[in-house]
C-alpha cells in the first residue's frame, strides 16, 4: 500500500467514526476517542505521513 493511500485509509475511517458521532443517539464518547486514537496513531501512518511531508527530491 503506498504512503498516499495509507493516510487515505485512515482518514476515511477516522470520517466514519466521527459521522457516528454525530449521529443524534446516545454515544460511549471515551470508546470513540479509543477508536480514533487506534485509527491515527498507528506508527506505519505516522511515518506515510512524515514522508509525505517531506519535500520531493529529484
Amino acid at each position: 500500500m503506498t504512503d498516499q493511500q495509507l493516510a487515505l485509509q485512515a482518514v476515511s475511517e477516522a470520517l466514519g467514526i466521527l459521522n457516528e458521532y454525530l449521529e443524534p443517539r446516545p454515544h460511549d464518547n471515551e470508546r470513540i476517542l479509543a477508536r480514533l486514537v487506534e485509527v491515527l496513531d498507528r506508527p506505519d501512518l505516522a511515518v506515510a505521513v512524515s514522508r509525505l511531508q517531506q519535500p520531493s527530491r529529484l
